[in-house]
């Protein structure tokens, strides 16, 4: 199984009680752990968002997602970097395209590009995107896709779209990795989203439980055997909140220590909106063997790259460094 590693960017309360002049500091040492030679992680992850959940804050930091791409490409030289995931909608997909294949020049061909349809109402309102229904996001998935699929192979890219209007654009230098940056289609629609990995994805990226991956895992097949797609060809991947311990006690500990950082700023239905994702089916929460045998579960359906959020990582790194000791090498 190959890994992944979300870095605290401030969009899940991961930053609080830090001050913002040090954030970047903060991120760029998580990065720099992961980017060691013996650290077992291939990839490290930001989200592309606005606003903070589950309470937007007035206060609270949320750092842009393709700009932290850029300073991770400039300041590391192994991990791949990627975002899970980018809102298609939020930037002209030309325009992506050539912020991405500028950023995977300057990674030396480590970027990965993370690309869904978008959910957050209350920033895409507050940035002013409107809030399209779901048909038209993911009519809009398709068409961007398509753009950054022919910038990426040609060079150029034109689209006489019903969302975006891209003629002759030029995407040049083109990115250093042969065949573009890989795409990671991210979601779980059976109609339309896995439509559109099957034709176009290097990985896939959809949650929820073990019977849920192994139901989306059959949609993605079916979509590509009608497309005359290598199945096999696809990595699948799923986003884990992740929370490891010793025991059962330290299991407990980390998460109350958790719950009290972020409490004052939540208040009390956020924080227990925060501590239903702890336990969620897209979490791991538990001892080292627990942890295991959940990951073990889904590489026997098929899993083959996990990317773990750590909420506690920005102020106790002990979690992770049990989960790099212990976990990974089960895994490996």
């Amino acid at each position: 199984m190959r890994f992944g590693m979300f870095i605290p960017q401030g969009w899940r309360h991961d930053l609080v009680d830090i001050d913002p002049a040090e954030h970047w500091q903060t991120m760029h040492d998580l990065a720099a752990h992961a980017d060691a030679p013996d650290s077992g992680w291939e990839s490290i992850w930001v989200y592309d968002h606005f606003h903070t959940v589950p309470v937007p804050s007035e206060t609270e930091a949320t750092h842009e997602a393709w700009t932290l791409m850029a300073a991770f490409a400039a300041s590391t030289s192994r991990v791949r970097l990627g975002q899970m995931c980018t809102c298609v909608a939020y930037r002209n997909p030309a325009y992506l395209a050539k912020i991405a294949a500028t950023v995977d020049l300057v990674s030396g061909g480590r970027t990965e590009m993370g690309i869904g349809a978008g959910w957050y109402e209350h920033e895409w309102l507050a940035y002013g995107y409107g809030f399209p229904d779901a048909p038209a996001r993911l009519r809009a998935l398709r068409e961007g896709v398509e753009v950054m699929h022919q910038a990426w192979t040609t060079g150029r890219a034109t689209l006489d779209g019903e969302f975006w209007q891209i003629s002759d654009a030029i995407v040049q230098p083109k990115p250093l990795q042969d065949g573009g940056i890989p795409m990671w289609i991210a979601g779980g629609g059976e109609k339309v989203t896995l439509k559109i990995a099957a034709k176009y994805a290097s990985y896939t990226n959809f949650n929820g439980g073990a019977e849920t991956f192994a139901h989306k895992s059959d949609v993605l097949r079916g979509h590509c055997e009608r497309l005359g797609r290598d199945f096999d060809s696809i990595v699948r991947s799923s986003n884990f909140n992740t929370v490891v311990g010793t025991d059962a006690a330290d299991v407990e500990r980390r998460l109350a220590a958790v719950e009290a950082r972020v409490a004052p700023y939540l208040g009390p239905a956020g924080t227990e909106r925060y501590l239903q994702g702890m336990h969620s089916d897209e979490s791991l929460v538990g001892t080292v063997s627990e942890v295991v045998a959940k990951l073990e579960q889904r590489r026997e359906l098929g899993l083959g790259y996990a990317i773990h959020y750590f909420p506690e990582i920005a102020y106790d790194r002990s979690g992770l460094e049990l989960f790099e000791a212990e976990v990974m090498p089960a895994l490996a």
